[in-house]
């Protein structure tokens, strides 16, 4: 078997070589081989053969796969999206408690974010991806099958935890294999796949809610689950050993208290935790639990309607995706988030004034284009903040902070729609979008720039 390349291994340190520089270029390749003179550097025959234990797959190939798991777990999450406030009302339950059924799958999310972070140490990525897809897969197929309101709500726990373990070693997965210079595009791409999934999910949800009763769309996202066990088992190569510095040097790992501490002392991570916490708290909160039925009530929608706009925003998002990465790398993460961010705030407000379905649309392009431009940027600066080691903890970390949106949320914003009527609920997430990212702009320090 021929030694791997080292443009295939992740985070490589670049080589001075006769003319050539081998690092991760233009997203993954690179001249090869190199002169035959090239000078040693410290720790790296060690990180070959950390990388030579684990299965051959370069940071491309893994890059690959991830995506055909998330757009294959998201596709089925987004089938559930027009329709989980409707099949919860059909319990006969008010919208507070339509959005306790959004709120427990993030709770789940929340409780089990930085668990994985430790899982994936111990036991590795590929093996809590499989855990996640497991869990996921049982959980939809119960809700599908759920007799009463409080069958469904521990149904969506447990899917929700499912979700919450892929969702989580999958970021750790990419923090593994990429590096500070292409991170933007390499996240892009991930997360442009995860929003494009999403978006598009609603379409066939819709679809199959109409054809087949309210519970189908719950049944396919059950199938997507155990398609994604099965993915991540025999398709993710293990990246435990690939998360290297970039100077290639192996880092003993500190025990878990101390790298909350050190995490906790950095405020850029801090603020753009609070950020995915606000957003994740207006896209749970506001999209899924108000917009569906206000778009229904106020402007006779039907499920498929819904969807589609949610599809067309997908569709506009995947657009912009690549690009607004490239921006990211080339600009810096903050050039890219503090527009956007005001951007899905306005989309916020648009969705409260669409006084016909064009306005609609026009909600769903702007959320779609803004959420998607700004999807791989928080991510890419929370992975900057992470000091040598510490992915695991830093990526859970930032995916439990974001699930604490997920669960205060659709909670929060469903009692105010209770009590002060349903564009309330829309317009407190634009006032806090706006907040927020006004914070960021003016406190937290730029992690990269390419410029």
């Amino acid at each position: 078997m021929m030694p791997q390349r080292a443009s295939e291994l992740a985070d490589p340190p670049l080589l001075a070589t006769r003319g050539h520089r081998i690092s991760y270029g233009a997203l993954f390749t690179s001249p090869w081989p190199p002169a035959t003179d090239a000078p040693a550097i410290p720790g790296y025959g060690a990180h070959v053969d950390r990388m030579n234990s684990q299965p051959k797959q370069s940071p491309r190939t893994i890059l690959a796969w991830m995506c055909a798991l998330i757009a294959v777990n998201q596709l089925g999450f987004g089938a559930v999206i027009p329709v989980l406030p409707l099949y919860a009302q059909s319990f006969g339950v008010p919208q507070v408690a339509i959005g306790a059924t959004i709120a427990v799958y993030g709770l789940a999310r929340f409780l089990l974010a930085v668990p994985t972070g430790q899982v994936a140490d111990r036991l590795g990525r590929r093996n809590a991806l499989a855990i996640g897809g497991a869990l996921s897969a049982f959980g939809n197929l119960w809700s599908a099958l759920a007799g009463s309101y409080v069958e469904l709500v521990l149904a969506r726990f447990v899917s929700g935890a499912g979700a919450g373990v892929v969702l989580t070693a999958g970021l750790i997965v990419l923090a593994d294999i990429t590096r500070a210079s292409t991170r933007g595009r390499t996240l892009s791409i991930y997360q442009g796949v995860f929003l494009f999934a999403v978006g598009i999910g609603p379409l066939p949800g819709g679809y199959l809610a109409e054809r087949f009763g309210l519970e189908a769309p719950f049944l396919v996202y059950g199938i997507a689950s155990a398609i994604v066990a099965a993915i991540a088992w025999f398709g993710v190569a293990e990246t435990r050993d690939m998360a290297t510095t970039e100077r290639g040097e192996s880092t003993p790992v500190l025990p878990f208290r101390r790298q909350m501490l050190t995490l906790a002392r950095n405020a850029g991570f801090l603020l753009v935790c609070l950020m995915s916490l606000t957003g994740a708290a207006a896209r749970t909160g506001a999209l899924f639990s108000i917009v569906p039925v206000i778009a229904r009530d106020r402007l006779g929608l039907d499920p498929s309607d819904i969807g589609f706009g949610l599809a067309l925003g997908s569709v506009i998002g995947l657009a912009v995706t690549y690009p607004a990465g490239a921006l990211v790398d080339r600009y810096g993460r903050k050039a890219v988030i503090v527009p956007t961010t005001l951007l899905t705030s306005l989309s916020m407000l648009c969705f409260s004034l669409a006084p016909e379905y064009a306005w609609f649309l026009l909600a769903c392009a702007i959320w779609g284009g803004a959420s998607a431009a700004s999807a791989a940027a928080p991510s890419a600066y929370a992975a900057d903040s992470a000091p040598p080691g510490l992915n695991a903890a830093a990526m859970s970390s930032y995916r439990t902070i974001s699930d604490i949106g997920y669960v205060v949320g659709p909670i929060l914003l469903g009692w105010l729609g209770d009590a002060a009527g349903l564009d309330a609920p829309l317009w407190t997430s634009a006032a806090a979008l706006l907040l927020v990212t006004m914070l960021f702009a003016f406190i937290a320090p730029e992690t990269h720039r390419n410029r």
